[in-house]
């Protein structure tokens, strides 16, 4: 492999390790939404079924557990990724700052 297309190779890998870490920032983004969204729903929806009028009251409270507990299955799923996510963005960040050294090194024409 000639020097040149070795540098491009280190490029391409970089802007792939870039594209990866920024792909798994959103996620990290959604997640912490997503964890707050399900809370205020969860919330909102406890609330809202104390103010039901009593006949009202029997047919919604039959479907709250149900439905809250998928809720809180979900919220769970989120904090699971969640939890390793610190891990993954450390992962993904040690691999670009890598590929630009790389880069910057087949640039200045090391070895």
């Amino acid at each position: 492999m000639t020097a040149r297309t070795e540098e491009e190779a280190a490029y391409f890998t970089l802007l792939r390790a870039i594209d990866e870490r920024d792909a798994l920032l959103r996620e990290h983004e959604f997640m912490v939404a997503e964890r707050e969204r399900l809370e205020a729903f969860a919330e909102a929806t406890r609330e809202a079924e104390q103010e039901l009028p009593r006949k009202l009251d029997r047919t919604v409270a039959a479907t709250t557990k149900p439905l809250l507990e998928a809720v809180g299955a979900r919220r769970r799923a989120v904090e699971q990724v969640l939890r390793r996510m610190d891990e993954r963005l450390e992962a993904a960040e040690a691999f670009v700052r890598e590929c630009e050294e790389e880069h910057a090194r087949l640039q200045a024409g090391g070895s």
